[in-house]
């Protein structure tokens, strides 16, 4: 399994993480006009699509699994929250239970953070300690800070969905919250460079 993950070529892993994410998107975008009925009951697009993209990102989570073998908590929990929330939206038809599942995600990796924080350890330095080697006092850092931003991420996705329409939450779920993922780590670089653990290798 090591040689297998050793030679896969690097653009497999993110594929299979974002690429669901892309499917749901462009789908979305070409069925949100349409409704469609489906055992003589009525589903506009969105639902379509989300009743899609649960078989979909569980079947490429399943692929990761086998090809390296293992999988991150973060993984796990996201394709049991995606499964049970857009199962719940697609059978009762209705679509805030979906749009609830980022706000669920980002409370549970905030919440945990939070707990490890409180008997004063860092459970993100369990996840991401091979990724991104910091001392302890960078990791508490670290972890305070995803915490914070991983509660805000929650209530930020609340407000959107509750007052924007579907494709304008479709755009900040798909874009927003990637982007403001990404810009968080890159404002990280002056704590990376005083808590690295590589600096005199």
């Amino acid at each position: 399994m090591v040689d297998d993950v050793e030679h896969m070529p690097k653009w497999v892993k993110p594929a299979l993480e974002l690429g669901p994410i892309v499917a749901f998107f462009a789908a979305y975008l070409l069925l949100k006009d349409r409704v469609f009925t489906i055992g003589g009951r009525d589903y506009d697009g969105f639902i379509v699509v989300t009743a899609g993209f649960i078989p979909l990102i569980l079947l490429c989570t399943g692929i990761l699994w086998k090809l390296t073998g293992k999988l991150s908590k973060m993984q796990i929990v996201t394709a049991v929250v995606i499964t049970v929330f857009g199962g719940l939206s697609v059978w009762l038809n209705d679509d805030r239970f979906f749009k609830m599942k980022p706000t669920l995600i980002y409370l549970i990796f905030g919440g945990l953070l939070g707990i490890g924080l409180l008997r004063g350890e860092s459970w993100l330095k369990m996840v991401m300690e091979e990724a991104i080697p910091l001392d302890h006092e960078g990791w508490m850092k670290l972890t305070r800070r995803l915490c914070a931003f991983f509660l805000a991420l929650a209530v930020l996705n609340e407000l959107v969905w509750r007052t924007q329409t579907t494709e304008a939450w479709v755009w900040f779920k798909t874009f927003g919250l990637t982007a403001a993922l990404f810009v968080f780590f890159m404002t990280q670089g002056k704590l990376f460079q005083e808590h690295g653990t590589e600096k005199g290798e």
